[in-house]
């Protein structure tokens, strides 16, 4: 059982930055792939982006491609997300997720779910 715990979640105004973390524990963190998908009110979960167990390869939603990069620190069993030039359109509860197997765009092949964290961006 993996327990995940995202942070770092706030208010920004639009052009703004924030830094996502996701710590995990319970599980050999190094070992899965991992996941950040969004969830803004009254819409569905999407994804964001995924990265694979070692970090060496990674993908982007198109909506934040060259916005928001993702990275692991698997010495800290800890998952970020670095969002950049933040927009409205980005205002949603944030997740992160281990995958089941290859990192996908799919939240259906994510096993284990973090609580999510709130991320709001002003106009």
């Amino acid at each position: 059982q993996v327990q995940l715990v995202e942070s770092g979640g706030g208010l920004v105004q639009a052009g703004g930055s924030l830094r996502l973390s996701c710590r995990a524990s319970g599980g050999l963190f190094s070992s899965y792939a991992m996941g950040w998908f969004r969830q803004a009110p009254g819409k569905e979960r999407d994804f964001v982006s995924h990265i694979t167990w070692s970090g060496g390869s990674t993908h982007y939603a198109d909506s934040v491609k060259g916005r928001f990069t993702i990275s692991r620190d698997n010495a800290k069993s800890t998952l970020y997300l670095q969002m950049n030039n933040l927009k409205p359109e980005d205002t949603a509860v944030y997740f992160c997720a281990t995958a089941r197997g290859a990192p996908t765009t799919s939240e259906n092949e994510y096993k284990y779910w973090g609580q999510g964290t709130q991320v709001t961006v002003s106009s």
